[in-house]
């Protein structure tokens, strides 16, 4: 089993910014994928951010030039760095992890966080 801790969110003021971050522990021998997603209410959960192990970086078009997402593969965390935060990234923010339990077996399990709430006041 592997789990996933959250940290970083708040309230913050529109144009401030936020850092959240996200330790991996437990069985894992690789995290192929490491993301965040956010889930506002009423509203479907969305893909923030995500990044691969080589450093490879995805980014949902409305946070594009605001966020910056970032790694630490030996510490097996992710952060998200949030600027220029606006009312509309109001929401519960959850971290993901795809990852590779052992050697022999190339298959993966997606693992989620407990989420953090991030609520930015206009």
């Amino acid at each position: 089993q592997v789990q996933l801790v959250e940290s970083g969110g708040g309230l913050v003021q529109a144009g401030g910014s936020l850092r959240l971050s996200c330790a991996a522990s437990g069985s894992i021998f690789s995290i192929n994928v490491m993301g965040w997603y956010r889930q506002a209410p009423g509203k479907q959960r969305e893909l923030v951010a995500d990044i691969t192990s080589s450093g490879s970086t995805k980014y949902a078009d409305s946070v594009k030039g605001r966020f910056t997402i970032s790694r630490d593969n030996a510490k097996n965390t992710v952060y998200l760095q949030m600027d220029s935060l606006k009312p509309e990234d109001t929401a519960v923010y959850y971290c993901n992890a795809v990852v590779r339990h052992t050697i022999s077996i190339r298959t993966t399990t997606d693992y989620w966080g407990q989420g953090t709430q991030v609520t930015v006041s206009s």
